[in-house]
């Protein structure tokens, strides 16, 4: 529940200017004054579906292209940073749809103090995904696409900082790292990822949500970062720089421990399957 509640402060903090930022707890004892107990978990379910595809998806073609490009070859962090960009890519282009839905349902009920921003009113994912075709076009599933490509370097950057701290700890001898080694430099790489990109985050979700004006221009790309470049300037003004980074407390409290567990995870899932396939240990150590 805590995991959720970050997330619905930090998407409330992008979306709604007018709301205050404030501790965690803090957000939490608002959320349920105003929109009742069981308002820390709504949107779960889009949510788990949507982080479930993206990590297979960036998982797989991250090592699929790292596997491919490398052919037995050492890994270097460039090597790491440009393998993510490319996986980062692809999981954008394909996942997109699933964050749009998700971000608006995160916030369906939430009670908003901009008054400009109209409530939505969608019955699940099904239905979220046939209203938002119907009203808005195909087109807007895919909103906020381009700051999402941008943000490809955020897990670029994670994944390089996390195997470069690998071939650190390892230095040279190829050995499986403990349990609690994997959890501290995952998190270590999340919150640097994070901390460097999350002004595009907050963007992102504005574009992900839907109620913003778009600049008349005919080129799409230029109106992509003539609106991003609106809203980065916009927010600095009202808010000045720091309000840039207004809600990054709650989103990292959310990426990094989740980050942390993701590659826990992974890594005792890989373990197992290279085990399983009777792999040798040394051809898992090496990856």
């Amino acid at each position: 529940m805590y995991d959720n509640v970050n997330v619905i402060y930090f998407l409330l903090s992008s979306v709604d200017e007018n709301r205050k930022a404030k501790s965690t707890p803090s957000i939490l004892a608002d959320i349920i004054k105003e929109e009742g107990l069981l308002a820390p978990y709504r949107g779960w379910f889009p949510v788990i579906c949507s982080l479930c595809c993206s990590n297979f998806v960036y998982f797989y073609c991250f090592h699929w292209l790292k596997a491919s490009w490398l052919k037995d070859r050492q890994s270097t962090p460039s090597t790491d940073l440009i393998v993510g960009i490319a996986a980062g890519v692809i999981n954008v282009l394909l996942t997109t749809p699933l964050w749009v839905v998700n971000t608006r349902l995160k916030l369906q009920g939430s009670k908003f103090r901009n008054a400009d921003i109209r409530p939505t009113n969608y019955a699940g994912i099904l239905d979220a995904f046939q209203q938002i075709i119907r009203k808005e076009g195909v087109g807007a599933l895919w909103n906020g696409t381009f700051p999402s490509l941008l943000l490809v370097l955020n897990p670029a950057i994670q994944f390089m900082i996390y195997e470069g701290l690998k071939r650190q700890l390892r230095r040279g001898v190829p050995r499986e790292l403990s349990s609690l080694e994997v959890f501290i430099i995952g998190a270590v790489a999340k919150a640097v990822a994070t901390t460097f990109t999350y002004p595009l985050q907050t963007i992102q979700s504005i574009l992900r949500f839907g109620q913003f004006n778009t600049p008349n221009v005919k080129s799409k790309l230029l109106s992509s970062l003539q609106t991003i470049k609106g809203l980065l300037v916009n927010r600095a003004r009202k808010h000045g720089m720091l309000g840039l980074f207004k809600g990054l407390e709650a989103k990292l409290l959310q990426t990094v421990l989740t980050a942390a567990l993701m590659f826990l995870l992974y890594e005792k899932i890989a373990s197992c399957t290279f085990r399983v396939m009777g792999l040798s240990s040394n051809h898992y150590k090496k990856r």
